[in-house]
């Protein structure tokens, strides 16, 4: 299954979360910003290619089916409600991605 994660700049949050499974035998994510300065910002493309898409925050969905409402079609598009105060890696980030991950993905990998 094909995965996208959305936060705004595409450094901390969903960058985490794409980490989460790398060399996951199930599940194959990506992850990208909504920001103008985002490390790799959202394209078309990204929900072409995802079959999921899990963004941080309300606001960050509000911009997808603003610019990408084609694109979204039929796509699940679920909201982690997960603040931008958390730093790239973190203990706590990682405990409350796989918390809010587990009911949508029931092959989630065990917490770092």
């Amino acid at each position: 299954m094909q995965i996208l994660f959305i936060c705004s700049q595409n450094k901390w949050r969903s960058l985490t979360a794409e980490g989460l499974f790398d060399d996951h035998p199930y599940y194959e994510a990506r992850s990208a910003g909504t920001e103008p300065g985002a490390r790799v910002r959202v394209t078309a493309g990204h929900l072409g290619w995802a079959e999921v898409i899990f963004v941080m925050e309300r606001r960050h969905a509000d911009r997808l089916r603003e610019k990408f409402a084609a694109e979204l079609r039929g796509k699940p598009l679920i909201i982690l409600r997960i603040p931008d105060k958390y730093q790239f890696g973190d203990v706590q980030l990682i405990a409350l991605l796989c918390e809010r991950l587990s009911p949508h993905l029931p092959l989630l990998p065990a917490e770092n």
